[in-house]
C-alpha cells in the first residue's frame, strides 16, 4: 500500500522516454538547479567533497563547479529512463563506444572492466551489456517497484550476472571464469570492513582492495571503461588493458587505481559522483567530514 505513489511516478518516468534528447536534457537541467538549491544534505556533502580534493581552487569556483555537477547528475538521472524503455536502435546511436576491441583478450584470459562513478555509468554498462556478456555488484533499492525496474533495466539486452556484495569474491571470480567480463565499481566508501586506507587526492578514503585481489587469483586484465556525458548522448571509452599490475603489493596496487580515477576526475570534473560520501569512515582518531 506504501508504495502504491511509486506507479504514477513510473508512468511519467515512462511518458519521459519518449521525449528527444535536448528536452530531456533541459528537464534536467531544471532538475539539478532545483536540486541544488533545496537538496542542503547533499548539496553540503558535495562542496565537502570538493574542498578536501581540491583545496586550492577559490570557493566561488567549486560552488560553481557544485552548480555543474548537480545538473549533469539530473540529466544522467532523467537518462536513465532511455536505458530502461529506449529501444536498443536508439541506444546504440545515443551511446558512442569507442575502444570495444579491449572488451576481449586473445588469450582468453578474464577482463575486468574498470568503472569509476561517473555520472555516465549506466549508460556504459548498458551499451557493454550489448557486445558481451557481464556481471556485476547490484544494490538492492529500497522501494521494490523501482528495485525491480532497476534490476530488469540492467538486464534488457543480455542475461547480465547481478550479484551482491554478500556473495563475495568466489561467485564473482566463477562468473568471471564462466568468460563474463566483470563491471567493477571501485570507488565508493564502504565501511572499515575489508578497506585499505589509500589516498584520493591527498585524503586517506577507505578503499575496498578487490581488484588487486581478483587479478591475484585469476590472473585477468584490467581494461578501465570511462563514461561521458556529452551534448549528444555519451561517450563509452574502453581503454587499453593495465601493463604491470597486479605490482609488489595490494596496497601499491590500490593506490595505483585511486590514482588512475584522480587522472580521469581531472578531465570532467563535473561528471564525478561527489554527492556519495567518499571519505566518510575515518582512519582511527581522525575527525570527521560529514554532518
Amino acid at each position: 500500500m506504501k508504495h502504491l505513489l511509486s506507479f504514477p511516478l513510473l508512468g511519467l518516468l515512462w511518458c519521459l522516454h519518449f521525449l528527444p534528447l535536448p528536452w530531456l536534457r533541459a528537464l534536467g537541467a531544471g532538475l539539478g538547479r532545483l536540486l541544488f538549491r533545496f537538496g542542503r544534505e547533499r548539496r553540503q556533502v558535495a562542496l565537502t567533497n570538493l574542498a578536501l580534493c581540491f583545496p586550492h581552487m577559490s570557493e566561488v569556483d567549486r560552488e560553481q563547479l557544485a552548480r555543474r555537477h548537480f545538473i549533469v547528475f539530473a540529466q544522467a538521472l532523467l537518462d536513465r529512463t532511455l536505458v530502461w524503455w529506449a529501444s536498443r536502435r536508439r541506444l546504440e546511436a545515443l551511446i558512442d563506444i569507442r575502444g570495444a576491441e579491449h572488451l576481449s583478450d586473445p588469450a582468453g584470459r578474464p577482463i575486468i572492466m574498470l568503472s569509476p562513478h561517473f555520472v555516465g555509468l549506466d549508460a556504459g554498462a548498458i551499451r557493454i551489456s550489448m557486445r558481451v556478456p557481464g556481471c556485476s555488484i547490484y544494490s538492492r533499492q529500497k522501494n521494490p517497484v523501482f528495485d525491480r525496474l532497476v534490476y530488469n533495466g540492467r538486464r534488457r539486452f543480455s542475461d547480465v550476472l547481478l550479484l551482491s556484495r554478500q556473495d563475495g569474491l568466489r561467485k564473482i571470480i566463477k562468473a568471471m571464469r564462466e568468460g563474463r567480463r566483470f563491471y567493477y565499481l571501485p570507488d565508493m566508501d564502504f565501511g572499515p570492513d575489508d578497506s585499505i586506507f589509500v589516498p584520493f587526492f591527498g585524503v586517506p578514503a577507505a578503499t575496498i582492495p578487490a581488484l588487486s585481489r581478483l587479478v591475484r587469483l585469476t590472473g585477468a586484465r584490467v581494461v578501465p571503461c570511462i563514461s561521458r556525458l556529452t551534448a549528444q548522448g555519451y561517450v563509452l571509452e574502453v581503454l587499453p588493458s593495465w601493463d604491470n599490475f597486479p605490482g609488489d603489493s595490494i596496497e601499491a596496487d590500490t593506490l595505483r587505481m585511486n590514482r588512475f580515477i584522480e587522472s580521469q576526475v581531472l578531465t570532467m570534473p563535473e561528471q564525478y559522483f561527489w554527492l556519495h560520501k567518499r571519505f566518510k569512515t575515518r582512519p582511527p582518531g581522525e575527525q570527521r567530514f560529514y554532518p
